[in-house]
This record gives structure tokens, C-alpha cells and sequence, in this order.
């Protein structure tokens, strides 16, 4: 085999791999520039010196991540927010105090939501009692920051 057949060789595979990695890992487009990078250069390679393979990897790679940014950057305004995802799809949601939560900051109680138990804090000068029924403001890593529903407020009215 020669040695431009084995560099073609070598380009499709790095292209085959940053394709199914581009597949395999959420985001936008970070992968794809070096795949066509990739097969451009494997295509190069087979009448051209290794060099050349280089530049051409090098100078695809850059120019397809520069087309590609502006329909990431649309596909990122348009794609919905994150609320819902992991543990941020909490926020908002109705839960009740089962250790009660001092006022300290830092000091969190224990608060249940659907079926899931959190750590969770007020905020600053707020004290909850157990048995408080309260809703979810933010997700601050593990914990949880909680207020009370105001009156006549509750989980299951429309004013959440």
C-alpha cells in the first residue's frame, strides 16, 4: 500500500470519528468542521504530498466552522430554554417543607417535591416551618430556593 493510500486511509478514519462524534455529543456543530476537514484532506491526499493534507485539513476545518457558526448561533435562539432540563425543570414547581428552614443563610431545611426530597434555603430573613407548601424559585446547584405560596395561592391554582 502507498503512502498516500495509507493517508487516506488515516483521513477517513479521523473523519468517520469526528462525524459519530458530532452524532454522539449535544452541541452546535463543534465536530462537524473537522469531518469535512477530514475528508477534504483524504481526498487531497491521494495526488498530493502529506503537506498539503495539512493545509487542506487546516484551512476546510477553519472555513467550514466559520459557515457553520452563524446557523449555530440561529439554532441556539431558537432552541428552547434550559428551564426544563435536569434539575432546573423544578423551578416553578409546588413542594412542602419537611425540615423546618431557618432564616440563617446557609442554613438549609430538607423540602419535598413530586416524590424527590432537596436540601433547600429561603431567602434572607424568611423562616419556614415544616408543613409549609411552598413553591420553587431557583435551582442553585443541590439546593433548592424556595418562597411560600402567598394567600390563596397554591399548587394547583393558575396563578403559578
Amino acid at each position: 500500500m502507498s503512502s498516500s493510500a495509507i493517508w487516506a486511509a488515516i483521513w477517513l478514519a479521523a473523519a468517520a470519528a469526528f462525524g459519530i462524534g458530532e452524532i454522539l455529543i449535544a452541541g452546535s456543530f463543534f465536530l462537524l468542521p473537522f469531518a469535512a476537514g477530514a475528508l477534504a484532506a483524504a481526498l487531497v491526499s491521494l495526488i498530493a504530498p502529506v503537506v498539503v493534507g495539512w493545509v487542506v485539513f487546516l484551512v476546510v476545518s477553519v472555513g467550514s466552522f466559520v459557515a457553520m457558526r452563524p446557523l449555530a448561533k440561529r439554532l441556539e435562539v431558537n432552541s428552547p430554554a434550559t428551564a426544563g432540563i435536569g434539575a432546573n425543570r423544578l423551578s416553578g414547581a409546588a413542594g412542602v417543607v419537611m425540615a423546618p428552614i431557618s432564616s440563617a443563610p446557609g442554613d438549609a431545611g430538607l423540602v419535598k417535591v413530586g416524590t424527590e426530597e432537596w436540601r433547600a434555603d429561603t431567602r434572607p430573613g424568611v423562616a419556614l416551618p415544616a408543613g409549609t407548601r411552598v413553591r420553587v424559585v431557583e435551582v442553585q446547584g443541590t439546593r433548592l430556593l424556595v418562597e411560600p405560596f402567598g394567600v390563596g395561592e397554591g399548587p394547583g391554582d393558575d396563578t403559578m
